[in-house]
């Protein structure tokens, strides 16, 4: 597996699971509507951000992206030594380490660049691999804001803060 840097070349080929993600309904708040071009701003981070894609061949697909992440400040101006980032795996790839490669990429990446802690705002909680993911990683949940997402599967569940601390 090959994690490198996104380019807007590669935005098409993220775009399928991207919207599988969002359709599901089930991990992000994105609006449902989104379309390939309004997505993209969504996703493709911006300096001092960045997006990044994993890569690995697939049997009988060859060369694919089998997820992606962004990151980068969680807040602007005297909130930017904190980090944040979002992470989606094609279904495809589910099961395979994707996750959890991106997850450590994403800690070095903080780490290179001096960031203090990195803290996620928005862990739906009845996603429990990402969860079970997250701790694994030395994340904890330092709060929970109940009935904050509107799950099609479970109705109104409650989102996870996690925060992991560089420092």
């Amino acid at each position: 597996m090959n994690t490198r840097p996104a380019t807007e070349e590669d935005w098409p080929r993220i775009w399928p699971f991207f919207d599988a993600t969002v359709q599901a309904g089930e991990t992000y708040a994105f609006p449902m509507d989104l379309t390939l071009e309004s997505a993209r701003g969504w996703w493709m981070e911006r300096p001092p951000g960045e997006t990044v894609v994993l890569e690995d061949d697939l049997p009988g697909a060859g060369p694919s992206i089998l997820g992606s992440a962004k990151m980068g400040p969680n807040r602007p101006g005297h909130g930017d030594h904190i980090g944040t980032a979002s992470f989606m795996v094609a279904p495809q790839a589910r099961g395979r380490g994707v996750g959890r490669a991106l997850g450590e990429h994403v800690v070095q990446w903080h780490r290179d660049r001096g960031y203090r802690g990195i803290q996620f705002n928005a862990v739906v909680e009845t996603n429990t691999a990402a969860v079970r993911l997250w701790q694994s990683l030395g994340f904890e949940i330092i709060g929970t804001v109940p009935g904050a997402f509107r799950s099609p599967a479970h109705g109104y569940v409650g989102l996870h803060v996690m925060f992991l601390p560089l420092v």
